[in-house]
Order: C-alpha cells, then structure tokens, then sequence
C-alpha cells in the first residue's frame, strides 16, 4: 500500500514468482494463468475462486529487451485487473519494485505458493526456491533445478509438479514436432490471451492501447522457444489442484510444515 499504492487482501492466497526476469524463467507463464483468470471471472462472476494476490518482482538486465517487455506487459496486466471493479474483489496483482534483500526479507515469508516454473532443463540449482519452502510456501514448479532437490526431500505429495520434462524438451528442441501456433489455436484460452497482447485491451496510464508485439511474435513466429503454450495447460490444472488442496487447512499445514 505505502510503496504502490495497492491495498490487497491479507487473508487472500499470496501466490508469489519473484527472480531475474528472463524468458526461461517464464513470469510469461504466469502472467497468462492470470490473464485467463480475469477473463473467466468476467464471464462468470460468481467463479469458485479463492481470493488471490499475485506477486512479481525481479530485475531484467539492461539490453534485455524482451524480460523489460514482461515487465511492462505484468504492470499493465495488474492494471487491467486491479481497476476493474469485478475482477479486484477476486484476485490482485502487484510487481514489487526494485527487488533487494530487505523487501525478499519481506516477501518469502508471505508466500503461500512459490512459483518455480522454468523450462526443465533450463535452470541451474538456484536458491530461491529453497528459501521460499523453508518458509512454508508450496512449491509450484516444473521438475527441474534444486526442485528435483526438493521433490526428493519431501515427496511428490508435498510439492505440484507439472509440465514438460528436460528430456522431452530437449527432444523437441533437436527434432521438432513441436508447432506453437497449431497449440495457440487449438486452446480457446491461449488465443484469446495472445490476440489481448495486441488488441488494445492492455493500455498505459493514459489510456493509450500497448501492444506486446515482441512477446506475441517471439511465441507465435518464432517457434515460442521455451514452451509457455505447450506447458499452459498442465499449468492451470496444477494452479487449480492447489486451489482445491488449500481449502483443505489441515492438509495445507502439513504439506507446509514438511516443506519447512
């Protein structure tokens, strides 16, 4: 509230991504699962959703124009979502600026679920994963870097794994058959999300449309090189399994507790 601005639910899910912003990293992921989220409470307003607020932070690299192109298209998302009178009693979206040691001092301990979602085999054994679980956040992730550490330490019961393995990814990087655009207009959700990237819906603090050409094309033109649409699906079925499971308080708290 004090640094942004936005007033958010305390009692609400903190569903929480916060590292280096980078297209392997996939905040583009989550980004869409909140997209699809607006668009479904908009049609049905009386959705069975926990309340959420969902927390970026990160920095991207100075000549990294397609990780600032995230940033910006999160900040506009969260402005779509939180001025809408409908959707912002349901869910928030919050990008925490200028992330350092004391506002991750801040936000590990608030998270209930972690977000580690890059593409398998992609990301090295980091650490921030482990520092969200020690404080009792479930992790959120594909099978890849320290997660497997994890699986490994607390069981498969405790932690949602979805999506593509290291293995199939490498397949379809050396052999193909993987076809981005075919997966886009298959899915009724992914298209409408990739057309919202350019059709005005997202606009500046001025009301002037913005269009995330750099994002919609490195996806539908270029081959979307780090499975954000192949691995959505499974994405949102995990997001919503853990949805079903906090509802459950006794089995959250043990799932947190052997997680820390």
């Amino acid at each position: 509230k004090k640094n942004a601005g936005i007033s958010i639910d305390t009692d609400s899910v903190f569903d929480i991504q916060v590292k280096r912003i980078h297209a392997y990293k996939r905040q583009l992921l989550n980004v869409f699962k909140i997209m699809d989220l607006y668009n479904r409470i908009k049609e049905n307003p009386d959705l069975d959703i926990l309340p959420y607020t969902f927390i970026f932070a990160g920095k991207a690299a100075q000549g990294y124009a397609f990780a600032k192109e995230v940033v910006q298209l999160i900040n506009a998302v969260a402005s779509l979502v939180n001025s809408d009178p409908l959707v912002s009693q349901k869910i928030k979206l919050v990008f925490v600026e200028n992330f350092c040691v004391s506002n991750a001092q801040l936000i590990y301990p608030a998270a209930d679920i972690s977000e580690q979602i890059s593409t398998a085999g992609k990301e090295a054994s980091g650490t921030g994963n482990m520092k969200f679980m020690m404080n009792g956040a479930i992790t959120l992730g594909t099978l890849d870097g320290a997660n497997v550490e994890i699986l490994m330490q607390v069981g498969k019961e405790n932690m949602e794994i979805f999506g593509l393995t290291s293995e199939e990814t490498s397949r379809f990087a050396m052999y193909g058959g993987y076809n981005a655009k075919e997966t886009a207009e298959a899915d009724p959700r992914l298209k409408r999300i990739c057309s919202q990237l350019v059709d005005g819906t997202l606009v500046d603090e001025a009301g002037q449309a913005l269009g995330f050409w750099g994002i919609h094309d490195n996806l539908l033109r270029h081959g979307d090189e780090y499975f954000v649409l192949k691995d959505f699906d499974a994405y949102v079925k995990a997001f919503e399994n853990l949805d079903r499971i906090y509802r459950d308080e006794a089995r959250w708290g043990a799932m947190s507790l052997t997680n820390i």
